[in-house]
């Protein structure tokens, strides 16, 4: 009787199983990716103005010091500027390096500068 069990044929069908395809299901499943991805590109755009604002707020801090930095040479530069046009610096040049002597009153030549005379009236202006 032991055999007995395996003397009986088995008829297994072995046909693919096909299933249909729920559309109701395929359009939620297809709303749901949509969704995603819209919520995922406002996610990456607000992530992006984020790091672009933090970015031109570095920009700006380095202008800002960039530009303090050259105006404290620009102040240094016009500080020098003047306390090389001092007469006082330029007489001592000309006394002590190149022996230049100041001169006395009666050697010292005195050049007026001549003003120009005013123009003609208009009458007299020929016109062309």
């Amino acid at each position: 009787m032991e055999s007995f069990e395996y003397a009986i044929r088995k008829d297994v069908r072995n046909n693919p199983i096909v299933r249909e395809v729920d559309e109701a299901r395929q359009r939620e499943m297809w709303k749901s990716v949509g969704i995603a991805g819209f919520l995922v590109v406002v996610l990456l755009f607000s992530a992006w103005q984020h790091f672009e604002l933090l970015r031109h707020g570095y920009q700006i801090e380095q202008l800002q010091r960039d530009r303090a930095a050259e105006e404290e040479t620009g102040r240094r530069l016009r500080l020098e500027i003047e306390t090389l046009r001092s007469p006082k610096r330029i007489e001592a040049l000309a006394t002590e390096q190149l022996h230049l002597v100041a001169p006395s009153r009666d050697e010292a030549i005195v050049i007026e500068r001549v003003l120009p005379a005013d123009p003609p009236a208009k009458s007299v202006i020929a016109r062309r």
